[in-house]
Formats: C-alpha cells, sequence, structure tokens
C-alpha cells in the first residue's frame, strides 16, 4: 500500500512538474504574430467610371451624338437605337470589369455587310472622346478604355 501511495505522490508530482514546465515554455514563446489583412483589390475601371448608371449617361451620349455625326450616322440607319444602347452599356459594363454581360453576336458577326471603313471607325472614337471629355473622364481611364475597345476594330472595320 506504501509503495501505491509512493506511486501515487511521484506521479502527481511529475505531473505538476511538467504542467510548469508548460506554462514556462509558453510564457518564453514568441506571441503569435497577426497578420495584416489583405489589402483590397484596386478598383476595376468599371468602378472607377461610375458604374452601370455612369457608362449609361455616357452611351445616351455616345449614341447621341453619333446620330448627328453626318460621317457615320448612315451606318445607324437602320439600327434599334434602344437595343443598341443596352448591348453598348453591357459590352462596355462587362469588358470593363463590371457585372454585366454582353450577350449578343460578335463584333464580326454585327458588322459584316456594313462597308465600315478605318476613317468611319476613327469618327466612331472621336464621337466617343468626345462624350468621355463631356462627361470629365480623367485621361488615365480614357486610355484603358480605349484600349479596351480598340481591339474591336479589327472585327469591325471591313473594307
Amino acid at each position: 500500500m506504501r509503495s501505491l501511495r509512493l506511486t501515487f505522490v511521484v506521479l502527481a508530482v511529475a505531473s505538476l512538474g511538467l504542467a510548469a514546465c508548460a506554462q514556462h515554455e509558453m510564457a518564453m514563446a514568441p506571441a503569435p504574430v497577426a497578420t495584416p489583412a489583405p489589402a483590397p483589390p484596386p478598383p476595376t475601371l468599371y468602378q472607377r467610371l461610375g458604374g452601370q448608371p455612369a457608362i449609361t449617361a455616357v452611351v445616351d451620349d455616345f449614341v447621341a451624338n453619333v446620330a448627328h455625326d453626318r460621317r457615320i450616322n448612315r451606318y445607324f440607319r437602320h439600327a434599334n437605337i434602344p437595343h443598341l444602347k443596352m448591348a453598348l452599356v453591357n459590352q462596355i459594363c462587362e469588358a470593363t470589369g463590371g457585372p454585366c454581360h454582353y450577350a449578343g453576336p460578335s463584333m464580326r458577326a454585327v458588322h459584316h455587310r456594313m462597308h465600315v471603313t478605318n476613317r468611319a471607325f476613327n469618327a466612331l472614337v472621336s464621337d466617343l472622346v468626345r462624350t468621355l471629355n463631356k462627361f470629365k473622364v480623367p485621361a488615365a481611364e480614357q486610355k484603358e478604355l480605349l484600349g479596351i475597345l480598340g481591339p474591336m476594330r479589327k472585327d469591325i472595320v471591313n473594307v
């Protein structure tokens, strides 16, 4: 019985010693370093342009410019203007990182047999820049937007 009590006392002392060592190690361990939260992603061009309401306003003004531009308005003579505006808003919204989805046909299919020239394309870009300037879109955002839309030239110009 005495040996059982002795064993119990030895186990109790050993347990206390281990607990004390563990607490000492924890006290000596460096405090965990809080990792900083990741920086939020930079705003998309869509956000910098002002989102869908701003894009819609730009498209409305741009289409009005095109309608008054004798150099190119003939290309839009038979266009369904409300549908055209909606498609342009969706296309620009999606291309700039917004939540919209352009579900229309390809630019090549839309402009097939329209005989669009480089001169006409440049006039269209000029009308767009006029609108962007009217809305005071900063030069960096204009450049980025035109950089996104510019490659469409190869699918639109077909003469």
